[in-house]
């Protein structure tokens, strides 16, 4: 146990450790551009892994980090609207089966038109699968204002809460951060499997 432990915790060492250097990096800003956007319409992985050690490492620029975040994430988002509005069948059916949402899908619907930007807002805020939202605002024809707007809101409440939190106590909150990487890691994970898990019960 103790050896799993280790091993484990060498393992999330060298992956902040990469993305600290990846944060460090004058292109990191398009990485993290590219994962947001993606994030929002098939990647599983959220963005706030290359986020947060970005701010840490340069928490001069939270602002405009968290600014291209929500950006990446809200465009990204319409790409998912957009596969779910146009490509259902060869698409959009195989991602929503892929996360295991299809055979709740008709049932969702029913109530998605009236609830639809509070379901995008809670989407956008927690770690539910935020691809699955886009993706089903295009199936049934969510109006893409009210679609963007909550997109908005909710992927820029968050991420700048994030920007606001590390700006506010950056060194603090890094020697935090590295101190206990081990369990924090495995908190972001649990909260991202809760999140897909969640999916069967909705």
């Amino acid at each position: 146990m103790h050896k799993l432990k280790a091993r484990w915790d060498k393992k999330m060492s060298s992956i902040y450790n990469w993305a600290i250097a990846l944060a460090e990096k004058p292109n990191a800003i398009y990485a993290l551009f590219a994962i947001s956007f993606i994030e929002s319409s098939f990647f599983p992985i959220p963005p706030d892994i290359i986020l947060i050690p970005m701010i840490i490492a340069t928490p001069k620029k939270a602002w405009k980090i968290a600014g291209v975040c929500t950006l990446g994430s809200v465009i990204g988002g319409y790409f998912g609207y957009a596969i779910g509005l146009f490509l259902f069948d060869t698409v959009a059916e195989p991602i929503l089966s892929f996360y295991g949402y299809l055979e709740q899908f008709n049932h969702f619907s029913e109530y998605y038109n009236k609830w639809g930007a509070w379901i995008v807002a809670g989407g956008g805020l927690t770690p539910f699968p935020y691809k699955v939202i886009t993706i089903a605002s295009g199936v049934v024809s969510l109006n893409p204002v009210i679609f963007g707007i909550a997109s908005i809101l909710s992927r820029g409440l968050r991420f700048y809460a994030i920007a606001l939190i590390l700006w506010k106590f950056g060194e603090p909150m890094k020697i935090f951060i590295e101190k206990n990487l081990a369990w924090l890691s495995t908190a972001f994970f649990a909260l991202l499997i809760l999140g897909f898990a969640a999916l069967k019960f909705i």
